[in-house]
């Protein structure tokens, strides 16, 4: 019988604070691009929330839509206003940020997928 989980303890820490992180950030995104006025942010946290449920039920592309939906906000960022937007930011969203790009490529996120994501 195949399982549909939100979280998975069985992978290693650093992928299951990723997928925190993600649903995390996926909440945040959501409540700006509700209310805020941001559809981007719409569609950014989508990303982001199926992100973190796929890695959780260990899906390649839960991986993969992972790590595009934790560079967009940066990467988005860089391309409306230009490098300095980055120093600019809040320090508070940019260690989140920046926590969850190294988590997901930290090599035992990488090797653990590569391993054992279908």
């Amino acid at each position: 019988m195949e399982t549909r989980r939100w979280t998975n303890p069985s992978q290693p820490q650093t992928l299951q604070i990723a997928v925190f992180l993600l649903y995390f950030r996926a909440f945040f995104s959501l409540l700006v691009g509700l209310f805020g006025g941001a559809p981007l942010g719409i569609l950014i946290g989508a990303g982001q929330a199926g992100a973190a449920f796929g890695i959780a039920n260990e899906k390649r592309w839960g991986y993969s839509l992972g790590l595009a939906a934790s560079f967009a906000p940066a990467a988005l960022r860089v391309l409306s206003s230009g490098p300095g937007a980055l120093l600019r930011e809040n320090p508070i969203t940019l260690l989140f940020e920046v926590a969850l790009i190294a988590l997901l490529l930290h090599p035992q996120s990488r090797d653990y997928q590569r391993i054992w994501f279908s």
